[in-house]
């Protein structure tokens, strides 16, 4: 069994930063692609940036110059480094990652709990 966890949401004024971390364990042999997701209320659940397993990254143009998305593979984890939010950046969070449970797979996708961030003065 893998789990994702995640934390570092909160309650963040405009302008402000937040730093979400999400850490897997359980039965892992190699994690893929590692990615962050957002659903706004009402919304649908949107990719916000990944990074691939050899430190290539993509990023969302809402949040392009913003964000800033990194992994620490001996940690199996990934973080999101969010610099000037805006309102519109409110939504739960939810971190993704393809995960290989063996050598010979499969590879299954996972999903974090999720950790809401709210920008509001």
């Amino acid at each position: 069994q893998v789990q994702l966890v995640e934390s570092g949401g909160g309650l963040v004024q405009p302008g402000g930063s937040l730093r979400l971390s999400c850490a897997a364990s359980g039965s892992i042999f190699s994690i893929n692609t590692m990615a962050w997701y957002r659903e706004a209320p009402g919304g649908e659940r949107e990719p916000v940036a990944l990074v691939a397993s050899s430190g290539t990254t993509n990023y969302a143009d809402s949040v392009k110059g913003r964000f800033t998305i990194s992994r620490d593979n001996a940690k199996n984890s990934v973080y999101l480094q969010m610099n000037s939010l805006k309102p519109e950046d409110t939504a739960v969070y939810y971190c993704n990652a393809d995960i290989w449970g063996s050598s010979y797979g499969p590879l299954l996708d996972y999903w974090g709990q999720g950790t809401q961030v709210t920008v509001s003065s």
